[in-house]
C-alpha cells in the first residue's frame, strides 16, 4: 500500500492505519468533503480499512449533488470549502433531514465550531486532527444516531406538559407541532428530561450523554441555546432548561413553572 504523502493538516506521521480489531466491523456510507485531496485521502483510507464506504466531494455543490444522489449515512465536511462552504452545506442537509454531520474547523477557530453547532453540526473536529481521532468519532455518532432510531431507552416516551419525546420513533413534538432536533440536541433533551430538577455541570453532560471524556465544554453550551431556541415559546411562558449558576444546567419540569 502506498503511503500518503505528510500533511500537517493530519497525523504528523502518516502511516498505514492499524487493522481493525478481530471480529469488529463497521457499515454504512461516508461522504467526506474536502478540497484537499491529501486530507480526503488520508480520511477515507483510515475509514475504509474501518469498513466503511466512502464518498469523496471536493467543492460544495458536489457534495451537495452527491448527498442527494447517494445519501450518505455521515458526512464530514470542511468548513472552507469553494463554491458553497461547509456551514452553508450543513444548513441545506438539516433542512432535508437528519443526517449526522462532523465539521473539519481550523484550530482556533472558536466562531466556525459555534456557528457549526448552531446551524446543525453534530461534532466536529479541529485541523490539525488524528485520523485515528477523525474515525472514533465517525462510529460514535453513527452508533448514536443509529441506537436512537433502533434501540432507544427503558422508557418509550418522555411527556413534561406539552412536550412530548418519543424515544423509539427519535421524534419530539410539543404543543402537538414536531420540534426538528439534531442527534446531539435529542440526546441531551432526553436525558435532561429523564432526570428531571437534577442539576449537571458540562464535564458530566459531555461524558454521561455523548461518551466524551474530552473536548470542548462550549459544545453544550450552544446545544442548549438551541434547544431553547426550539423549546421555549413566550406563549408557554415556560424556562425548560435553567442555568444554575456555576455549576451548569437542569431541566425544570413544565408542571412546576409558576
Amino acid at each position: 500500500m502506498t503511503v500518503p504523502a505528510f500533511n500537517p493538516l493530519v497525523d504528523a506521521v502518516v502511516a498505514s492505519p492499524p487493522s481493525s480489531p478481530a471480529g469488529a466491523s463497521a457499515s454504512g456510507r461516508i461522504l467526506v468533503v474536502d478540497d484537499d485531496p491529501t486530507v480526503s485521502d488520508v480520511v477515507a483510507r483510515y475509514l475504509e480499512r474501518e469498513g466503511y464506504d466512502v464518498v469523496l466531494a471536493a467543492d460544495g455543490p458536489a457534495a451537495l449533488d452527491l448527498a442527494c444522489s447517494l445519501p450518505p449515512d455521515l458526512v464530514v465536511l470542511d468548513i472552507m470549502l469553494p463554491g458553497i462552504d461547509g456551514l452553508a452545506i450543513c444548513r441545506k442537509l438539516r433542512e432535508s433531514g437528519p443526517t449526522p454531520v462532523i465539521l473539519l474547523t481550523a484550530l482556533g477557530a472558536e466562531t466556525d465550531r459555534i456557528m457549526g453547532l448552531e446551524v446543525g453540526a453534530d461534532d466536529y473536529v479541529t485541523k490539525p486532527f488524528s485520523p485515528r481521532e477523525l474515525v472514533l468519532r465517525v462510529g460514535s455518532v453513527l452508533r448514536r444516531a443509529r441506537a436512537d432510531r433502533v434501540a432507544p431507552m427503558q422508557q418509550q416516551r418522555l411527556d413534561d406538559g406539552p412536550l412530548q419525546v418519543d424515544l423509539a420513533a427519535h421524534q419530539v413534538t410539543l404543543g402537538g407541532e414536531p420540534v426538528a432536533l439534531t442527534v446531539r440536541e435529542f440526546d441531551l433533551l432526553a436525558y435532561l428530561l429523564a432526570h428531571p430538577r437534577q442539576t449537571f455541570t458540562r464535564e458530566e453532560l459531555m461524558r454521561e450523554v455523548w461518551g466524551w471524556s474530552f473536548g470542548d465544554q462550549s459544545t453544550v453550551t450552544v446545544h442548549v441555546r438551541r434547544l431553547r431556541q426550539k423549546l421555549e415559546r413566550p406563549e408557554n411562558d415556560w424556562t425548560a432548561i435553567a442555568t444554575v449558576w456555576g455549576v451548569g444546567y437542569r431541566y425544570d419540569p413544565y408542571r412546576e413553572q409558576p
